[in-house]
């Protein structure tokens, strides 16, 4: 089983908000997740809230972040 850290889109349309979830990569974007590490608000002002340990955890045990969720985890200073 291949885990990654990515984004889960959630909110109203125009309106995104997103949960950093740990995720099987056979699971849709949206869909089933294995745990929820943080978010990510874009429209305030790029607030991020994220569990570093779980996410350091993850990152240790094997889980591979996407693109932007390697962003938002460097931008919190998690060791990748």
């Amino acid at each position: 089983m291949s885990v990654k850290i990515r984004l889960k889109r959630m909110g109203a349309k125009n309106n995104p908000f997103f949960r950093i979830v740990v995720a099987d990569t056979r699971s849709p974007r949206d869909g089933r997740f294995i745990e929820e590490i943080g978010y990510y608000d874009p429209k305030r002002f790029g607030e991020i809230k994220l569990d570093k340990e779980r996410a350091e955890h993850w990152i240790k045990n094997g889980a591979q972040p996407s693109e932007t969720a390697r962003v938002l985890l460097k931008k919190q200073g998690v060791t990748l």
